[in-house]
Parts: C-alpha cells; structure tokens; sequence
C-alpha cells in the first residue's frame, strides 16, 4: 500500500523554556539547537517532505504572531498550505481546523499526521518507515494513530501511552489499541510504567483519515469542531483552549498506538541541549566562548560569538546570553523560566526582552 500522506507542522508554539534565546518573534521552532545551519522548523520539513512527496502536500499551521518568520523559513512552501491562527487556542482547534481544511481539497479519506515543529529525530530513515507504518494502519482502519517513543528513563516530563491488545503489524511494525493515556507521572509511577514494558512516552504525533478524526471531534469536542463548520476560522477566539491529548485523546475508543525507536527528544528546555550535545569526554556543553575555573556540568550558549563568559566553580547550571539578558539558572530549575516571563510581562521596563 502506498497511500500518500499529508503532515502537518504545528508551528505555534512559543518555545517560552528557551528563553531569553526564544523570544516572541523568534520562537524556538526559528532557531538552530544542534549545532546544524538548520533551524528546528526547517529539519521538521525537511524530513516530511519525502513523505509528503513534495511541497504541495506539506502543510503548517501556525500564529499569525510569526506568520511572516515560517514563510520566510519555508519559502517554497504554497500560500495555500499556510494557515494563520488569529488566536491561539492549543492543538485540539488547530488539528480540527486543518484537517477541515484538507478534507475539504482532497476528501474524507485524506490521511493527514501531525507533526511538532520542534521536535529533534535522530534516525530519519527509521522515522520515515514509522510514518509509512502508520500511514498504512490509519488508511486500512478507522484508527487515529499516535507514535509512542521508547523510554529510555523514567521522565516526569512526559505523558505516556498504556499499549493494549495487539491488533497486527503494519511495515513489520507492531501495533496495539491504546488502553489509556497517562498525564506526567511522578518518579515512583514512572519507574513502574518502565518496568511493565507496557508504556510509551507520548510523542505528540498523530496520523488518521480526516473523515475519522472529524467524526470523533463531533462525539468528543463538539464545541470545537462545530463552531469552525458553521462559521469558519473567523471563530477561532471564541473557541475553547484545549490539547488535542485532553479534548479527544484520552476520550476516543478508537486510539492506537505504533511503539518506535528512532532517537527522540521534544527539546523541552535548555537540559535537551546537554542530552543532544554532551559528550564524556568534555565537563560541559558550551555553544559560547567560556573560560572556566572548577566549572562542570553546565550548558553555556551565547548569541554573540564575541561575548566571554566567565565561570568559576560552578556546577549544574545554564548559563544562556542573548542582546540584552543573561539567564543563569540551576539545571533542575529550567521549567521555572515560565514563571519569570510572567513576571516580566507585569512589568512595562522589560517589555523588549520577551
């Protein structure tokens, strides 16, 4: 079976963790973070586009804050392929929106995958036999399918997927039905999700028919899909905010999962640089001019190749300049960044830094 799919880029996202790097008109899926010439948006379509089987099929969504900042970062992109959030309203009404959108030029039979925008991959060739896999099992079944990574600790960070019965195997890959979906667990939960060999994190990558997933967005989320039938996209402020995890993931019997294994990460926060970059033979991950005493364990990144930084005996910390701010934040903390975003919107000084 070689049916053809249509991904989609979710661009939205404000990559706020990765702040002061990612600021709102330069957010995290704009930026390079593994040391290639390609920002995160880029590798995503470069990697879909052979699935896609070329640019008229790929499509992305995404705010109209930085509308402008994807077509200049995808210039082959079709007009057409772009659509523009007024408002952001989470993932649940942009799936719903594009896959409207898609069945409406190519029917309800159109298979369509969801993609994060900043996500890393490391086996492309793995990733694209997965996606092949999934392809075939959404054009056979009425199936929303979600790719399920291979853990390979127990994260708190992620959600997780309780694979249940077999239903067969689809590119030589297995396939269960999803008994359920598990919000970030403690350590103590993790670790017995890991020992069971049951569970998978949750990527946040989905492939399904677009007749399929509207159908199910009528049963579970029709104060969503409804609104955007009747009366177009111009509702989208209106519509509640939710993920597509929590609107219908967790709800729909018709959930399945492909357990994979191609090298993943969700570059979460500045710590995904060090799982990325760090090697055993250096005490720290340095994508800056750093002239350290006693200093190991750090990520040290600045914008201008000219700025010094200079450490002495510290230990598990980020230290991060970009123009006109310096973070410097203990490792374990990184998720608190959101936190001081708030407080720098509250006040007017530091409206240039976010």
């Amino acid at each position: 079976m070689n049916t053809l799919l249509f991904p989609v880029i979710l661009a939205g996202g404000k990559g706020e963790r990765f702040w002061p790097l990612s600021r709102k008109n330069r957010p995290k899926q704009f930026l390079s973070l593994d040391g290639s010439s390609r920002s995160l948006l880029q590798a995503t379509a470069d990697r879909l586009l052979t699935l896609a089987g070329g640019w008229d099929s790929l499509w992305v969504i995404t705010s109209s804050q930085i509308a402008e900042g994807v077509r200049q970062q995808l210039p082959d992109l079709p007009s057409q392929n772009l659509l523009i959030e007024s408002e952001g309203r989470d993932t649940a009404a942009a799936v719903a929106w594009t896959s409207l959108e898609i069945k409406q030029r190519y029917g309800e039979d159109a298979v369509i995958g969801f993609f994060p925008a900043d996500h890393w991959i490391a086996d492309q060739e793995a990733f694209a036999h997965t996606l092949s896999a999934a392809t075939q099992l959404a054009a056979s079944t009425a199936a929303i399918v979600t790719l399920g990574i291979k853990p390979t600790f127990p994260s708190t960070g992620y959600g997780y997927i309780e694979q249940g019965e077999k239903i067969g195997s689809f590119n030589e890959l297995p396939a269960y039905h999803v008994n359920r979906f598990t919000e970030k667990p403690n350590r103590e939960i993790a670790e017995t999700f890991l020992s069971t060999g049951r569970f998978s994190w949750n990527s946040g990558m989905f492939v399904f028919r677009a007749g399929v997933v509207l159908k199910e967005l009528h049963t579970h989320a029709p104060e969503i899909i409804e609104p955007l039938e009747q009366l177009g996209p111009n509702v989208y402020p209106q519509l509640p905010k939710k993920s597509i995890d929590y609107a219908l993931m967790e709800k729909t019997t018709l959930a399945y999962v492909l357990p994979v294994d191609f090298g993943w990460d969700d570059l979460g926060d500045w710590n995904a640089i060090e799982r990325l970059l760090k090697t055993e033979d250096t005490p720290n991950v340095e994508l800056a001019t750093h002239v350290g005493l006693d200093t190991q364990g750090a990520i040290i990144y600045a914008s201008n190749p000219e700025d010094v930084v200079v450490t002495i005996g510290l230990e598990d910390v980020v230290i991060v300049r970009d123009r006109n701010v310096t973070l410097v934040v203990k490792k374990e903390r990184t998720q608190e960044i959101k936190q001081i975003l708030k407080i720098l919107q509250s006040d007017s000084r530091f409206t240039d830094l976010l």
